[in-house]
């Protein structure tokens, strides 16, 4: 017999094996699971027989609860009484080279585009990856010039590059799309190639971008080995269509100019939400597959992280760094934090040289001197101004209104920047309508400079912000403070467009063996989201190739 079951623990006792069996053996009690008792209690691997009246507690997930001014752990386990624990699930897949009689192409080499490949190698399909960005190596270096000489490569970036945007922004796992595949696969196989265990079992995993290249980069040797290709610094430049069906891609390589096409039975489109070019290719080819959805803009506020510390664990000295999550609903439109990175950086995610777009991120141990969240406020496409409408009809594809607008305020943001230096305000000065005549010291590597937020944001925006902060401060209370700092813009939550694709295929609408995956879809947000989608689609394929139905 199985059971789950939950107990709340003081942090000094998590590892206290006698208060950890004393609670657990209460609780089997207290519900009946067991006639005569538990007579004995094991946690985790034991080699030994199991008796009838035995149990095995094995650990499952971990969380914080630091609501009603004390901090609490707690900690979810699967009992085994008078069984083994079986082991199914716990294993990663078995992956074949690939045989060549089949070949899938996939562009973006983010999670959607990398699990995608994994699964597609499952059953011995060959990938073929191409990267408008350069390799982890080359990309470390890329970005380590946009932040300390503000010097942006506009393909190899904090959006751009092998693994995609999650890559160097903190490699947050956690996802409430569970629905949309087996999230536990997907992190036993982020541990295969060195993530932490850990994520197996934190409520809210993640595991760093200090980490995260080097796993990525394992993920790669290795779907080579299995003979996948990759093609880094390559930009997909249009969709062969032959017949109403995707035939393969053509492609630049933006180091040599050299121009090429390659074929594939399918072509998984996993390019993320910051490839604008890509929406204004599928609005030339296929514009009844784009839709607008609703997306997210706003600020990244950062605090000291002991105040943050302070306020979530009602100061008490915790091993890790404290989480918030804040929403509201004002003026009839969410605002709420997104991406908060505690013990974090802000950095800058802008992909042209007339943009300022603002992000977060955390290494693994979460220890720097700042917490930051982005405060964003929900966008939904009838409050996009009609003259971003009428820019997207005049390209022939009104669903493009969103990017548009996007757009517009990154280059905004930019006006009030000085380079990638980022304008900022304290967040009391933003509240009270004031110039900021200096600034906290900041996480931003290429530096701030004051300006009124509080006036140029557009309204819509920045009303409803000052009118969020003041709501988060009655249950944060210390929020608000002058050692807050607010930097513009965070625009890159998700894609203001959506692919559009057959709910039973997951093919583009418009055109066959095409395949949207993943953030820049418009159908998931997040690496696990993401992993989980590219998985997806790739399995439609395999079976579709299984079948002998590609036409």
């Amino acid at each position: 017999m199985t059971t789950e079951l939950s107990i709340t623990v003081n942090p000094d006792d998590e590892r206290n094996f006698g208060v950890l069996k004393e609670k657990i053996l209460r609780m089997l009690r207290d519900k009946g699971l067991t006639k005569r008792g538990v007579r004995e209690m094991y946690f985790e691997n034991h080699s030994g027989n199991i008796g009838a009246d035995d149990a095995i507690a094995v650990f499952i997930k971990k969380s914080i609860d630091a609501r009603h001014g004390t901090v609490r752990l707690i900690l979810r386990y699967k009992i085994y009484i008078g069984e083994k624990p079986n082991g199914d699930g716990e294993n990663v897949p078995e992956w074949r080279a690939a045989d060549g009689k089949s070949q899938v192409v996939i562009v973006g080499s983010g999670p959607a585009g990398l699990y995608a490949a994994f699964r597609l190698l499952e059953e011995g399909i060959k990938p073929v990856i191409i990267e408008r960005g350069a390799d982890t190596e080359e990309r470390t270096r890329h970005i380590e010039e946009l932040r300390a000489a503000g010097k942006l490569n506009a393909e190899s970036n904090y959006c751009f590059g092998e693994g995609g945007a999650g890559t160097f922004s903190d490699g947050k796992l956690y996802t409430r799309s569970n629905k949309r595949g087996d999230i536990g696969k997907i992190y036993r196989i982020f541990v295969e190639f060195g993530a932490d265990e850990k994520i197996l079992t934190d409520a809210h995993p993640h595991i760093g971008t200090d980490k995260l290249p080097g796993i990525i980069s394992a993920m790669r040797k290795k779907i080579i080995s299995l003979g996948g290709e990759f093609h880094f610094d390559t930009l997909c430049t249009s969709i062969t269509v032959e017949n109403g069906a995707a035939t393969g891609i053509r492609t630049k390589n933006l180091k040599t100019g050299a121009e090429a096409e390659i074929s594939g039975c399918a072509v998984i489109l996993a390019t993320g939400h910051s490839a604008t070019d890509v929406y204004k290719m599928m609005a030339k080819v296929s514009p009844q597959s784009l839709e607008q959805k609703t997306f997210a803009v706003g600020v990244r506020v950062e605090h000291p992280r002991t105040l943050i510390d302070s306020i979530q664990f009602h100061g008490k000295a915790m091993p890790s760094a404290a989480e918030y999550r804040l929403t509201s609903q004002i003026d009839g439109r969410g605002v709420y934090s997104f991406c908060m990175c505690p013990g974090g950086y802000v950095v800058p995610c802008a992909t042209t040289e007339n943009q300022i777009v603002i992000n977060g991120m955390s290494s693994s141990g979460r220890n720097s001197e700042w917490s930051n969240a982005a405060i964003v406020v929900e966008r939904r496409p009838e409050d996009i101004p009609e003259e971003f409408a009428k820019m997207a009809e005049k390209d022939g594809c009104r669903a493009l209104a969103g990017l548009y607008w996007r757009t517009w305020l990154e280059e905004e943001t930019f006006r009030h920047a000085d380079g990638q230096k980022a304008p900022a305000q304290r967040l009391t000065d933003f509240l009270s309508g004031r110039e900021s005549d200096s600034l906290p010291e900041t996480s931003y590597k290429p530096g701030v400079v004051t300006s009124r937020l509080d006036e140029w944001l557009p309204e819509e925006i920045g009303g409803r912000l000052k009118k969020a902060f003041r709501e988060f401060d009655k249950s944060m209370r210390g929020f608000v403070t002058d050692n807050a700092i607010i930097i513009a813009s965070e625009t890159r939550t998700s894609t203001p467009v959506r692919i559009l694709r057959d709910k039973e295929s997951l093919e583009c609408v418009g055109i066959r063996n095409l395949y949207p995956a993943g953030e820049g879809s418009g159908y998931s947000g997040g690496i696990g989201s993401s992993a989980m989608d590219g998985e997806k689609v790739a399995d439609k394929i395999c079976a579709k190739i299984r079948g002998g139905n590609f036409r």
